[in-house]
């Protein structure tokens, strides 16, 4: 018959025997402290960018915003120009996004074409880091460097996507005939200066955020 004592020594017993496996578990479970260093850098680099800009980019930087050391880096970018073609491929992903999620909630083909407008600048002001990787940074590294996964050119995807936008206006008559690319070139410059002026404190910030589909 099972005893008080007994029962008290068997219980702590049991506890070391199971605390090992208990501590080991509990380790595992842990996450990395830099468990996604990859997207870690992506942010450090983008915060970056944001505080300096495209002259004063450095790997080395970067790193040290992310808390590693200056070669961790390496084991997920070759170099500088590599970590730059990922913040543009991450962010010609977002917009291309944002633009066919405003675009579907248009019933003709110029609202499609002014929330596209919209989407491109409020892109802009929300994901600025981003914004001057993509039209700054992505200039300096070349553009043979910066490719999304796909194989295309980073900004390929996007702009085909204006280009589809059109399209589809001038199928249902909202826009004349004939080759989009113009068409398609000419409203991307425009809402592209807008957005540089609106990302770089040239213009009332919240005018812009609110009226930017009157400029597509």
């Amino acid at each position: 018959m099972w005893t008080a004592s007994t029962l008290i020594l068997f219980g702590m017993l049991r506890l070391s025997t199971s605390w090992p496996i208990f501590f080991f578990v509990a380790r595992s479970r842990r996450p990395y402290h830099h468990g996604n260093l990859h997207q870690v850098l992506l942010d450090a680099g983008v915060a970056l960018i944001r505080k300096v800009g495209p002259k004063s980019f450095t790997l080395r930087e970067v790193a040290r915003r992310a808390g590693v050391s200056h070669n961790a880096p390496y084991r997920h970018f070759r170099d500088k120009d590599e970590l730059i073609s990922a913040i543009v491929g991450q962010g010609f992903e977002r917009l291309n996004d944002a633009m066919i999620r405003q675009a579907a909630a248009g019933t003709t083909g110029v609202e499609r074409l002014e929330l596209c407008g919209r989407a491109y600048v409020n892109f802009a002001l929300r994901w600025p880091g981003h914004f001057t990787a993509m039209f700054d940074l992505a200039l300096q590294s070349g553009e043979d460097r910066l490719q999304v996964d796909n194989g295309a050119s980073a900004g390929e995807m996007t702009f085909q996507t204006l280009v589809g936008v059109i399209v589809q206006g001038q199928n249902e008559k909202a826009f004349p005939e004939g080759n989009p690319l113009p068409f398609a070139l000419m409203a991307w410059s425009v809402v592209h200066g807008i957005a540089k002026l609106a990302v770089s404190g040239q213009g009332r910030r919240s005018r812009f955020h609110q009226q930017s589909h009157s400029c597509a």
